[in-house]
């Protein structure tokens, strides 16, 4: 089974969804916290760091560039993958992450590699397990302690989120990527540091470093999928946007160092089982083998730049806003959005600007909006466009009734050819219905659907591409929700969605299926080309009372 194939057959349906267990087997739920028993154990600091600097300069690249110490790192960890607060109704309690995960299940977990050992982050504990002593290999002492860079690697446990979904569950574990992804850049951005994945690692060396392929650690436990590395540093040049990695060790082809370093490492612990019982999903398994990362890909995207927005002593603190991020389960339907505020959004998912240059490609998803209570727009469905030279494919792409009509923002924050005005209507009923029929779709002050060319992405780079796609979107969504957080509102992302009816309402797929089979694989690539994969919304939210709620550690009540 290739990306396309898995991505067909995991679509909803207006009669039928992708298929799931259809019901929530509570007796074997996840746990979301994974241990290493038999690992030693770090305490990390509970002390804030730098908890002044504002939300603003996370985009403009004005932070302070700070030492990479234990308090730091300590502080970089707390602020992306930490948990964000307890919740609990009656008696039922659970915790909620500072990254945000489809159902609350958490398949991403974190290791960083630093002062020449693997660590295992334990969220729950605000704590490092010790996995790894790496070998002495003579080149490995440039990730001492000493020095002011540190690898962290991501791995997906895709059993947390079929448990619920289903085979539809390997697109949202790739959304939640992208959100860690998001989570970890931006709040190497507070500090002051610079994060770049490390494209020339495999999948299978990934795994290798990071121990997650070694059989005997894990047993009968969930597995989990290598997905990134990504290479985390102070820049040389303290204070300059443009400041890049020079590390004569970091820009040479040494994987086979630290591979060998990893083999004849010292390894400890194993890793708890989290279910006592699973259902497997073969084709989960087929899409994960096909879509494998090889390795040493090229990045095709030019040096990003820096593009603030309105910085200012003034503004909220970039640690309150990632703490107070939540995932909104309804909003109000009254409230509207200045328009100021909506199109400060939209200027923040633009690709020049930090946590973008975490990924290097160009932008391969754009925006689809319906806009229902936005100060000064009419009601109705826009485009944003994250590249402009997409304009006239995507104009070519949709209906053509659309309008495209251009609005660009006297002030700088939607430019030119950026933001366009397609149908004037209310989008509430039919926002609702492509979003599985979910009210926070239409109450809010705007939703979207994230449209991503996948067809031709594909063939292109290789499988493995698609879920890159994934974790472009979920950067999107990372950004907005801390966007909405920071303008005094919430946001929730909605991985449900009627694939097909999306298309059909944009007219991405109005053509008719040919009899001959070359026309019929000619209309598959047009079919395949462009594929909703991430809906989104933005609404004043609706506190539900029962619900008490604590600081995700007791130090910080």
């Amino acid at each position: 089974m290739n990306a396309l194939e898995y991505h067909e057959v995991t679509k909803h349906f207006f009669n039928r969804f992708a298929r799931s267990a259809g019901y929530l087997d509570w007796a074997s739920q996840p746990n979301p916290f994974r241990r290493f028993e038999g690992a030693s154990e770090l305490a990390l600091s509970r002390e804030a760091v730098a908890p002044e600097v504002p939300y603003e300069s996370l985009f403009d690249g004005s932070s302070r560039a700070l030492p990479m110490q234990h308090e730091t790192v300590s502080e970089l960890l707390r602020c992306a993958m930490g948990l964000s607060a307890w919740k609990q109704h009656q008696t039922s309690r659970w915790a909620l992450r500072v990254n945000p995960s489809s159902g609350n299940l958490h398949p991403t977990e974190t290791y960083i590699v630093w002062s020449d050992r693997v660590y295992h982050y334990a969220p729950r504990e605000h704590a490092l397990e010790e996995r790894c002593v790496l070998g002495h290999s003579p080149e490995s002492g440039f990730l001492s302690s000493t020095h002011q860079h540190l690898l962290v690697g991501l791995t997906s446990i895709f059993w947390r989120e079929a448990w619920k979904y289903g085979e539809r569950a390997f697109r949202y574990c790739q959304h939640d990527l992208g959100h860690a992804l998001g989570a970890l850049r931006l709040s190497a951005a507070r500090l002051g540091w610079k994060m770049r994945l490390m494209t020339d690692w495999s999948d299978a060396d990934i795994a290798t470093l990071l121990g997650v392929d070694r059989d005997e650690d894990f047993g009968d436990a969930e597995r989990e999928a290598p997905e990134c590395l990504a290479l985390v540093s102070v820049p040389e040049n303290a204070g300059s946007p443009s400041a890049g990695f020079r590390d004569a060790a970091l820009e040479r082809d040494d994987r086979s160092i630290w591979l060998e370093a990893a083999r004849e490492g010292a390894w400890t612990g194993r890793a708890n089982r989290l279910s006592p019982s699973r259902v497997e999903w073969p084709i989960i398994d087929a899409v994960a083998e096909a879509t494998r990362y090889p390795g040493t890909a090229n990045s095709s995207r030019p040096a990003s730049h820096a593009v603030g927005r309105n910085s200012g002593p003034g503004g909220p603190s970039a640690r309150t806003i990632f703490l107070q991020r939540r995932s909104a389960l309804a909003f109000d339907g009254r409230t509207t959005l200045p328009r100021e505020a909506f199109l400060g959004m939209l200027s923040r998912v633009r690709h020049e600007q930090p946590p973008w240059d975490v990924a290097p490609w160009p932008p391969h998803v754009h925006l689809a909006l319906f806009v229902h209570r936005v100060e000064g727009l009419a009601p109705g469905i826009y485009a944003f466009l994250r590249d402009t030279s997409a304009a006239a494919e995507w104009r070519d792409a949709m209906r053509s009734q659309f309008l495209w009509e251009p609005l660009r923002d006297p002030v700088g924050r939607v430019r030119d050819g950026e933001l366009y005005f397609l149908l004037p209507f209310d989008m509430t009923w039919p926002a609702a219905r492509v979003s599985c029929d979910q009210d926070i779709a239409a109450d809010g002050f705007f939703s979207l659907a994230m449209v991503g060319r996948v067809g031709s992405s594909i063939r292109r780079h290789g499988e493995w591409f698609y879920r890159r796609l994934f974790w472009e979107a979920g950067l999107i969504g990372q950004v907005l929700y801390l966007e909405a957080e920071a303008v005094g509102f919430s946001a929730t992302g909605i991985g449900c969605f009627y694939d097909d009816a999306v298309h059909e309402l944009l007219g991405l797929a109005l053509e008719s299926r040919s009899s001959t089979r070359d026309e019929e694989d000619q209309f598959d690539a047009r079919q395949s080309e462009w594929q909703s994969l991430y809906h989104f919304t933005v609404g004043r939210p609706v506190v539900d009372a029962r619900l008490t709620s604590e600081p995700g550690y007791a130090w910080e009540r």
